[in-house]
């Protein structure tokens, strides 16, 4: 029997039974600003539905059990047959099962549907950011499969059904399917251009016969695979069906997993192919290309998927200080703590805003949007994403010594915090696109400038920042050695004119005074004393 020693007190009692949805102000609000008012109410309807299901403590211990169990590689069955499975715990499709019934690879068929699955992304991967991997992967595959008609007519029915059907079949015989994709080889990572798997022609017209490997390969459980190869006219864009039309199973040997820092409930693989059957996605030659809208739309996913992993970091870290006393009082009353977590929370919501603005400029398809995204994506995943490891591990210094232990959930944020900005091309690869865009897209850079220009004159540290990023547009000298520093440019002025268009005084004023204003120091606590701080964490904080 233990002794009674002493009463548990001034412990934060656990943040579930609440809806993500309806406790994050910043989401409610992009919703209501971005989407058409006769799609609202359903919408709202659908995110709250949601937002309650990911706030319920057993969907959240289905989010540990999927870390605490993850997946195992069964090369082959007990007579030696080869099987390339791999084996999940139930809770992690609970999860996927949930997460594809929501819709998050069903945005292309429905109004609204970009805005309405980025919302939904933001809160379903709160709870586990691992089964938003697959998730991404099938709603992006959508782009890559259109520029090939019947390939589209055939799959996306399919990709875009709200059905979620697991196990190895062909895909005609399933409800739903899951896509993956394979870009990277060990020799080229983002270089895809040095590819070397082949692609043999076949007698019969748009197939193939692939031969080589691929050095990550994600959700490797999933139905079929977008891949890069190596065609008689150069690099090509493949459709690799896990499962053939006579159910007999494609080549696609599985030779480990990988063993990763994060985003462990999640399968991450190297896979060889030797006589893969494969069917041409667009011309040969023209792989990049074809595939190039899948990749813009995982990199958004990328930052959506940050801005969710930031969100719930600060959420925990304002819930926790709003419950634990110290030195006389409540920690989110303490000056000091309530300067980390305003600026915790500046960082979040900047993150959310601009998230939602790239997603409703997908629904909007306009040419002046599509130019508009061309630059302000791949700038948006810089920023975003590597702005998210920072958060996180400051949000689990809020909890203290507490933060640090696995049961507050804080180190499965800090583990997975550093993905997005990897994954889709790593800081450089983004920087360098940023480039590209400016030099060969002059109407990316206008519709940049048009959509920043809607704030000029609200606040003089915006209208300074804009100043500064032309003229340093201007001078091309050495682009390519600075590119960081006018990508973290380009992205910040966006936040700040969408910040002093959309939200509370306080919170833009803190935004553009930090960051535009040059009145910030290099760890987050650092904002102005003379702000209205306790404005902004009240408005971070979770309550429903």
């Amino acid at each position: 029997m233990a002794a009674s020693t002493h009463t548990v007190t001034n412990q934060a009692p656990p943040l579930v039974g609440y809806d993500v949805f309806a406790a994050d102000r910043v989401l409610v609000e992009a919703v209501d600003r971005h989407l058409d008012p006769e799609l609202l109410d359903e919408a709202r309807e659908e995110l709250t539905v949601l937002g309650r299901t990911s706030g319920s403590a057993q969907v959240q211990e289905w989010g540990v059990l999927a870390n605490e169990n993850p997946p195992k590689l069964r090369t082959h069955d007990r007579y030696g047959n080869r099987t390339d499975e791999v084996e999940f715990h139930p809770a992690w499709h609970r999860l996927l099962g949930k997460g594809v019934s929501a819709g998050l690879t069903s945005a292309w068929s429905r109004p609204g549907g970009h805005l309405r699955r980025a919302a939904a992304f933001v809160i379903w991967t709160q709870v586990e950011a691992g089964n938003g991997c697959p998730l991404s992967m099938t709603h992006a595959a959508v782009p890559a499969l259109r520029t090939d008609p019947a390939l589209a007519a055939e799959w996306e029915p399919r990709l875009t059904s709200t059905v979620y059907d697991p196990g190895l079949r062909p895909a005609a015989e399933k409800a739903g399917v899951l896509f993956g994709m394979g870009m990277t080889e060990k020799q080229g990572g983002s270089d895809v251009r040095a590819n070397t798997t082949e692609a043999r022609p076949l007698a019969e017209d748009g197939t193939y016969e692939l031969t080589g490997h691929k050095w990550f390969c994600s959700a490797p459980m999933s139905d079929g695979f977008l891949v890069l190869a190596q065609a008689p006219g150069g690099l090509t864009c493949f459709l690799v069906p896990r499962v053939l039309e006579d159910r007999t199973r494609n080549v696609f040997r599985i030779q480990r997993l990988k063993d990763k820092l994060g985003n462990r409930s999640n399968a991450s693989s190297e896979v060889e192919f030797d006589g893969t059957w494969a069917r041409r996605v667009g011309d040969e030659g023209r792989g990049v290309r074809t595939i190039i809208e899948m990749v813009a739309a995982t990199r958004l996913d990328c930052v959506l998927g940050s801005a969710s992993l930031m969100r719930q970091a600060v959420a925990q870290a304002v819930h926790h200080c709003t419950y634990r006393q110290a030195f006389g009082g409540k920690l989110i009353d303490k000056p000091l703590m309530r300067n980390v977590l305003a600026d915790l929370a500046l960082e979040s919501e900047a993150a959310t805003t601009l998230a939602l603005r790239l997603a409703a400029a997908y629904d909007d398809g306009g040419e002046q949007e599509r130019a508009f995204l061309r630059l302000a994506v791949p700038a948006a995943k810089y920023w975003v994403t590597k702005r998210c490891t920072p958060v996180a591990v400051e949000a689990l210094e809020c909890l203290g010594g507490n933060g640090y232990v696995e049961e507050s959930g804080m180190p499965r944020l800090l583990r997975e915090s550093p993905l997005n900005s990897i994954w889709e091309g790593a800081g450089n690869v983004q920087a360098l696109d940023v480039l590209r865009a400016l030099q060969r897209e002059p109407g990316a850079l206008d519709a940049y400038l048009r959509e920043v220009g809607r704030a000029r004159g609200a606040d003089h540290r915006l209208d300074g920042a804009i100043k500064n990023l032309l003229a340093e547009l201007a001078d091309l000298d050495g682009i390519e050695g600075r590119a960081r520093r006018l990508v973290e440019r380009i992205a910040t002025v966006l936040q700040g004119s969408l910040l002093v268009r959309y939200a509370p005084p306080e919170v833009a004023d803190a935004f553009c005074a930090s960051r535009l204003g040059g009145d910030w120091g290099s760890a987050f606590g650092t904002l102005p004393h003379s702000l209205d701080l306790a404005t902004v964490v009240e408005r971070a904080r979770p309550v429903s």
